[in-house]
C-alpha cells in the first residue's frame, strides 16, 4: 500500500513509497473510523476536501488515507504540499513541479498540468489551502473538469466551495482517544508514564479543557518531561481560566488551540521565544547553519541560538525530519503565531532582511561557483531551500503595496541592517533573481523564473542596468522555453540599453550577444547565429567570463552541427570539454557539450563507438540533473544509433522512453527540423521491420518502465527491457 511523494534530488523528480504505518502510531489514535469513512468517499467522490479547526490533524489523516487508496489509482497519489507558498499566481507552477513537469516550453503552468493530468489516474492532494482558497478552488474546478480519471483531495479548514465538492470535517477526538493520546505522548518524555486510578480523573481534565484537539495535547503533554501532572494539570487551568470570555461562556473551540500554543509560548524563556519568532521566516524546512545565519547576531547569540532550538524541539514547537536528519521546521500553526509575535515586536524588518541576505548569499555563491566541482552541492542546496527562496522574493518583489508595506514596517528610512524603501527591495530582488539565472534553467523552474522576473522588470521600466540585466536573464530563459521571438527581442533591447554612453556594462552586452545566439540557432537564422557568437566569444573574452564561454562552446558546436560542419561542431565542444578540465564533476554544461558531440558524431559514418559513448554519458548527467530534455536528446541519439545497426527492437523501446521526456517539455527537438527529420527516419525504419503492433507494443514499454531502469538497460546496451 503506497503513496506516492515527489521529492526533488538534484531536481531529478523520483517517486518513492510511505507505506501504512501502524494506526497505533500516536497521531493516529482514534482515527480508524475517518480513515475508512474517508476512504469509501475517496472511492465515490471527484473532489473531497478535509475539513477541520488547526492542528484537528488533517493532513494526518489525508495523507493516510491517500495512501490506503493509491492501490485504486494506476498512475499513483501525489502530493503538493502548499503551506509555505503565499502567492496564488504560482500556484500551478508547484502543482507542475510536484508532478515533475519541466517549465521548458510555451505552455502556461494551468495548460501544462491540465494536458498532462488529462489521460492520466491518479489521486492529487492539495494540502494546506485556506489561505489559496480562490486559487485552489479555480484550479480543482479545471481539474475535475478536463482530468475525467483524476481525483483531488484537498485539506482546508473551509470548504472550497464549488460544485461537486464532497466535504469531510475532522472533528477532535473522543475523550477515550484523547487521553490515550496524551500517554503515548507523554511517555515519549517520561517513559514511566501511566493514566491509571490516580490519575485518570487529572488527565481527563487536561483533555476536555484541550477539547481534544491532538496539537494541543501534544504542547501540553509534552510538559511532563518536568512537571508531575498534576502541576501541569494546574498550570492549564489557570492559563484557560484567564482567557474565558467577559459572559464566562467556554473559550470557543476553534481558539483552544491558539489559547494552548499562547501557554506553551509563555512557558519558554525569552530566548526561545526570540528564536520561535525569527524561526517563523523560514517558509519550510531550514538547517543550523540558517538558524546561525538568520537567528543570531553574534557568535555568543549563534551558541545560544543552537541551544535554544534543541530546546524547542523538546517542547515540540521544532520538529525535526528525521533522527538522521539536521533539517527542522515548524507547523503551520505554529509558524503563524510566531509570525504574529515577530511583526508585533517591531523589529521585524530587521530579521526579513536576515533572511533575504541568506539566501541571496547562497543564489551568488551558486552562479560564482557554476562552472566548479562545487556546482552540484550548491545547486542540491538550493533547490532544497526553494521555498524559502520564494519567500525570500515575495519579500522584496511582492508588489509595489507590499514592498512599500514591508519597508514602511522597518521604522526609520535606512535603519541598520533593514532594506527600509521599496527601491531598496526592488534592487535586492533583482540581484537575487538574476543571480539565480542558471539555478532557474537547471531546475526547470524557467516560468517561475519569468514570474519573477516580470515583477523586477515593473520597478525598472527605463533604460537602466537592472533592466539590462533583468532582460539578459528572460532571454535565457525564454530561449529554452522555445520562445525565441521574445528572447531575440529582449537581448537586443539589452543591447541597446548596454550602449548607452550613462550605463557602463560590457558583461551584460557580452551575455546578451550569448543569448541572442542560442536563440538565433534555434530558429534557424544560422548566418545571424554565427555573427552573433563571434561578438559574444570577443565580448565575453574581454570579460574574462569562463561561464559564457562554455555556454558558448555548447551553443557554437550545436550551431556547426545543425550547417554540417562536423569537424568544426568536434573541435568546439573539444575545447569547451578541455576548459572544464578532465575529471570536472560539473554537470551542466559539460553534459550539453556530450550531447552536442554525440549529435555530430551520429552524422560521421564509423564514429557510431565514439556516438554511442558520449550519449551515455550524456544520458547519465542527464538523468542525474533531472532534465527532461537532456534525457529525451541522449535517447534519441542511441535510439538512432540503434536504426543503424537494424537492432530494431531497441529502437522502439528507446523513442517510447524519450516519449514522455518530450511531452514533458513540451515540443520535440525545439522544433529543429533537420533533428526531427532523423527522428521520423528511424521510427519509419523500426515500424516497417517489427510490424505497426509490435512497434508499439515496445514503444509503450519504453514509456512506462522507470527511468533509472531505461538507463540502465540503455547505457548497458541491452536490446530489451527489464520486465514491468
Amino acid at each position: 500500500m503506497y503513496l506516492w511523494y515527489a521529492w526533488s534530488r538534484g531536481d531529478k523528480w523520483e517517486k518513492g513509497p510511505v507505506t501504512r504505518m501502524d494506526l497505533l502510531d500516536p497521531d493516529f489514535v482514534g482515527r480508524a473510523e475517518e480513515l475508512t469513512q474517508l476512504g469509501e468517499l475517496l472511492c465515490r467522490a471527484r473532489l473531497t476536501t478535509v475539513t477541520g479547526p488547526g492542528g484537528v490533524g488533517k493532513t494526518s489523516v489525508a495523507l493516510r488515507a491517500a495512501a490506503q487508496a493509491s492501490d485504486h489509482y494506476p498512475d499513483g497519489a501525489w502530493i503538493v504540499q502548499l503551506s509555505g507558498l503565499s502567492d496564488p499566481e504560482l500556484l500551478p507552477n508547484t502543482v507542475a513541479s510536484a508532478l515533475g513537469l519541466a517549465e521548458q516550453d510555451v505552455r502556461s503552468p494551468l495548460d501544462a498540468v491540465l494536458d498532462h493530468l488529462a489521460d492520466l489516474h491518479l489521486l492529487l492532494v492539495f494540502d494546506t489551502c485556506e489561505h489559496l482558497i480562490d486559487a485552489c478552488a479555480s484550479l480543482a474546478e479545471a481539474i475535475i473538469a478536463r482530468a475525467k480519471n483524476v481525483t483531488v483531495l484537498a485539506t482546508s479548514r473551509q470548504p472550497l466551495d464549488i460544485a461537486g465538492e464532497h466535504t469531510y470535517p475532522i472533528q477532535p477526538l473522543p475523550l477515550p482517544d484523547a487521553v490515550r493520546l496524551f500517554e503515548l505522548r507523554a511517555r515519549l518524555v517520561a517513559p514511566d508514564f501511566e493514566v491509571g486510578d490516580d490519575n485518570r480523573r487529572v488527565v481527563t481534565g487536561i483533555c476536555q479543557r484541550l477539547d481534544g484537539i491532538p496539537l494541543a495535547i501534544v504542547l501540553v503533554a509534552v510538559r511532563l518531561r518536568d512537571l508531575p501532572v498534576w502541576e501541569l494539570a494546574q498550570m492549564v487551568d489557570s492559563h484557560f481560566a484567564m482567557q474565558v470570555p467577559a459572559d464566562g461562556a467556554p473559550v470557543p473551540r476553534h481558539q483552544t488551540l491558539r489559547t494552548a500554543i499562547e501557554w506553551s509560548y509563555h512557558l519558554c524563556s525569552p530566548l526561545e521565544q526570540a528564536l520561535w519568532q525569527r524561526l517563523s521566516l523560514f517558509a519550510d524546512w531550514f538547517d543550523l547553519e540558517a538558524i546561525e545565519e538568520v537567528c543570531a547576531e553574534s557568535d555568543p547569540e549563534r551558541a545560544e541560538a543552537l541551544q535554544a532550538v534543541y530546546d524547542l524541539i523538546d517542547k515540540s514547537v521544532v520538529l525535526r525530519e528525521s533522527a538522521s536528519s539536521g533539517r527542522y521546521r515548524l507547523l503551520d500553526t505554529i509558524r503563524g503565531y510566531g509570525a504574529e509575535r515577530l511583526e508585533a515586536s517591531g523589529d521585524a524588518d530587521r530579521w526579513r532582511t536576515r533572511h533575504f541576505a541568506r539566501y541571496l548569499r547562497l543564489a551568488v555563491g551558486f552562479r560564482d561557483h557554476f562552472d566548479t566541482d562545487e556546482q552540484m552541492g550548491r545547486y542540491h542546496h538550493l533547490r532544497d531551500d526553494h521555498a524559502n527562496i520564494r519567500a525570500a522574493l515575495e519579500y522584496s518583489l511582492g508588489g509595489p503595496s507590499s514592498a512599500a508595506g514591508a519597508a514602511g514596517s522597518a521604522g526609520a528610512p535606512g535603519a541598520p541592517g533593514t532594506l527600509a524603501t521599496a527601491s531598496d527591495l526592488a534592487l535586492a530582488g533583482m540581484d537575487l533573481v538574476n543571480s539565480l539565472a542558471l539555478y532557474w534553467m537547471i531546475s526547470n523552474l524557467q516560468r517561475e523564473g519569468g514570474y519573477w522576473i516580470g515583477k523586477v522588470l515593473e520597478y525598472f521600466g527605463s533604460e537602466t542596468t537592472e533592466r539590462a540585466a533583468t532582460l539578459v536573464t528572460r532571454g535565457l530563459l525564454r530561449s529554452f522555453q522555445g520562445y525565441t521571438e521574445g528572447s531575440i527581442a529582449d537581448c537586443r533591447e539589452a543591447i541597446a540599453i548596454t550602449s548607452l554612453p550613462s550605463v557602463d556594462a560590457p558583461n551584460l552586452t557580452a551575455r546578451a550577444y550569448l543569448h541572442l545566439q542560442l536563440s538565433l540557432t534555434f530558429s534557424g537564422l544560422h548566418a545571424e547565429a554565427f555573427a552573433a557568437g563571434e561578438e559574444a566569444r570577443t565580448r565575453l573574452t574581454a570579460c574574462g567570463d569562463r561561464v559564457g564561454l562554455l555556454m558558448l562552446d555548447t551553443q557554437m558546436g550545436h550551431l556547426y552541427q545543425l550547417a554540417g560542419q562536423l569537424d568544426k561542431a568536434l573541435e568546439t565542444t573539444a575545447h569547451g570539454l578541455e576548459l572544464l578540465g578532465e575529471g570536472s564533476r560539473e554537470r551542466w554544461l559539460q553534459s550539453y557539450l556530450y550531447i552536442v558531440s554525440s549529435f555530430a558524431l551520429f552524422q560521421m559514418p564509423g564514429r557510431e563507438a565514439d556516438c554511442a559513448a558520449y550519449a551515455s554519458q550524456a544520458l547519465v548527467t542527464k538523468n542525474e540533473l533531472g532534465d527532461a530534455a537532456g534525457i529525451a536528446y541522449a535517447m534519441e541519439t542511441l535510439a538512432w544509433l540503434a536504426t543503424r545497426a537494424e537492432r530494431f527492437s531497441r529502437t522502439a523501446w528507446l523513442l517510447g522512453a524519450a516519449d514522455p521526456q518530450w511531452r514533458l517539455v513540451g515540443s520535440r527537438f525545439g522544433g529543429t527540423a533537420l533533428m526531427e527529420q532523423i527522428h521520423q527516419g528511424a521510427e519509419d525504419a523500426a515500424i516497417a521491420a517489427l510490424g505497426a503492433e509490435r512497434y508499439r507494443l515496445l514503444f509503450d514499454q519504453g514509456g512506462a518502465v522507470p527511468v533509472d531502469d531505461v538507463v540502465a538497460a540503455a547505457t548497458a546496451d541491452a536490446d530489451d527491457l527489464p520486465d514491468l
